[in-house]
């Protein structure tokens, strides 16, 4: 099996915050952010299984700060791990104040993406060789979300095949 290491992933994207990104209040749109953080993760995924990913689900979505128009997002993706066709990819957006060159942490976010050949078909993905500390952690830390993710997956289809029409209102 083809192995890869997290460094092989790493994804950065770059945004300076519109007008035209923000509401009412100078504030970054929060659907906004999801976008951008979306596609820094596709980026970091598909580094990884090098080929066509999708996303299929993002989850620990934590929005710890506003960002203002004017200022400059900056986000760093990677792959935690990888399972047999799937990958869950961690982000962390930071914001520099360009005036003063502050960084301050805005969001994180865990996604999962599945890797898919040409036909829409899952395939399989290279495994994650961790090499720092750091890296070693969130590959441990990886396989704790997907078990607490397959638990809540099992639940929500227990309480589908309750509900007599579904999820419908």
């Amino acid at each position: 099996m083809i192995k890869r290491t997290v460094a092989e992933s790493q994804s950065e994207r770059s945004e300076i915050v519109l007008p035209a990104d923000s509401n009412a209040l100078g504030s970054l749109f929060g659907g906004r952010l999801m976008q951008y953080i979306d596609l820094v993760a596709a980026m970091a995924a598909s580094r990884h299984a090098r080929t066509y990913t999708v996303t299929a689900s993002m989850d620990h979505l934590d929005f710890v700060s506003p960002v203002r128009v004017g200022e400059l997002l900056i986000l760093k993706a990677s792959v935690n791990r990888a399972f047999r066709t799937s990958m869950e990819v961690g982000v962390r957006v930071m914001v520099e104040d360009v005036r003063g060159q502050r960084l301050r942490h805005v969001s994180s976010a865990y996604l999962t993406f599945v890797a898919i050949d040409k036909d829409g078909h899952r395939m399989e993905v290279p495994q994650v060789v961790p090499e720092t500390e750091h890296q070693k952690r969130r590959y441990e830390d990886a396989g704790r979300r997907r078990e607490m993710r397959s638990g809540e997956t099992a639940r929500k289809k227990e309480m589908r095949a309750a509900m007599p029409n579904g999820w419908h209102v």
